[in-house]
């Protein structure tokens, strides 16, 4: 026999289109919404729910073939858990596992490259060791009858014409625990919650090559609650910015700042590594470094993860400061100093050049900015140069 349940709370056929059923939804709705009608606020939750299954293809070829046995098994191809949010029942599938904690874990760039092991202190919720998470003396508790037993209590909220919201809260009458105690089984160190915060101290093992993002998982280390495996705890590896490095990838980048002797007589320096070791680092003399240049040793990055031996390189970008010393800026010795360089190019000075002065800009003004006798002339003059004045403004038509 044909399964019309739901069709019949919706006055409409079992061939009835998309079009009508939601015709018939807002029509029943209306009539039996709780502010319109107060005592028919059961009614209305069985016409919502009606519409939520038959407006679903999937769900409505289930109940079509299965009725709601065929739902309540599960039978359905959509999300699983349906009737838990429609009619309050699920599957006994096994324990339900509860949300993870997820949270960043900030670490240094050296910890990253060198590999290391840190701890952590967790507070999370443990299930009463007095009690066992039973709330109370054990079989003493009785099922909330505002919730049934379930801790949430399912409320419907009115979002316009025909538009209905399902809001889980928590039982305010049983503090979501889904039962009832007499004052004298209660627990007495959870005071019923079945649950305490406790504190755990967790070893995290950061290998040598991980990554900004990358996760360290810690199986069924959250939350317990009774009934409920607990969920694990992940943590996010945020890596902190570096004074000296910056990584991409398995390459490594630095930037170095050099006189103006190394960049034009050759290079000896020691730079020090993430691992602490000194590279001795040299140019032949006559190489000259230009600046913003890039140089690269290779094989000095960062270590793949799990494959420690494979590195990237390390790219230095070299900063060259001109800055040239007092005693060097006499004209003696500036002479001396261009005979060793190449000769200047000639230049063709007109007889009717005008001579100007180079000078250092004003670091509070950015180029392309009008400077302040500009900005008054262009705020007090107009199109003819006449002055405007304070205060003078267009009319007005």
């Amino acid at each position: 026999m044909p399964h019309t349940e739901l069709y019949d709370l919706l006055g409409v056929s079992t061939d009835a289109s998309d079009a009508e059923l939601k015709k018939a939804y807002r029509k029943k709705a209306m009539k039996y919404h709780p502010d319109r009608n107060p005592d028919a606020g059961e009614k209305f939750k069985e016409i919502t729910q009606a519409y939520e299954v038959l407006s679903d293809a999937e769900k409505r070829k289930t109940y079509d073939r299965h009725g709601l046995d065929g739902l309540k098994e599960g039978r359905s191809e959509g999300p699983g858990g349906l009737f838990e949010h429609l009619f309050g029942m699920r599957r006994d599938t096994g324990p339900k596992k509860g949300e993870d904690t997820v949270q960043p874990f900030p670490v240094s760039l050296e910890d990253m490259y060198n590999g290391t092991t840190r701890k952590i202190a967790l507070r999370k919720r443990v299930l009463c060791s007095d009690c066992n998470g039973e709330g109370g003396k054990h079989g003493k508790g009785k099922t909330c009858t505002s919730c049934d037993g379930h801790g949430i209590r399912v409320e419907l909220r009115q979002l316009g014409i025909g538009m209905v919201q399902q809001v889980r809260r928590a039982c305010d009458k049983c503090n979501g625990t889904g039962e009832m105690w007499d004052p004298k089984d209660l627990c007495k160190t959870c005071s019923g919650k079945k649950v305490m915060q406790d504190r755990k101290i967790l070893e995290v093992h950061i290998d040598k090559g991980m990554r900004d993002g990358q996760k360290i998982t810690f199986r069924g280390e959250g939350d317990q609650e009774p009934g409920i495996e607990p969920g694990d705890v992940v943590l996010v590896l945020r890596a902190k910015d570096h004074p000296v490095f910056e990584r991409r990838g398995r390459d490594l980048i630095m930037k170095k700042k050099i006189g103006l002797t190394e960049a034009l007589c050759g290079l000896d320096l020691t730079l020090k590594h993430l691992d602490g070791r000194m590279l001795h680092v040299k140019c032949p003399p006559g190489e000259v470094i230009a600046p913003d240049s890039v140089k690269v040793i290779k094989e000095e990055g960062f270590p793949e993860h799990r494959r420690i031996f494979d590195k990237g390189d390390l790219f230095v970008v070299f900063d060259v400061d001109f800055t040239m010393p007092e005693e060097l800026r006499t004209p003696e010795h500036l002479k001396k100093l261009e005979a060793l360089l190449p000769p200047r190019e000639k230049v063709d000075i007109p007889s009717d050049a005008e001579e100007v002065v180079l000078q250092e800009p004003d670091p509070n003004r950015r180029i392309g900015e009008a400077g302040p006798g500009e900005r008054q002339a262009y705020d007090e003059d107009d199109d003819e140069g006449h002055h405007a004045g304070p205060g003078v403004q267009c009319a007005s038509q």
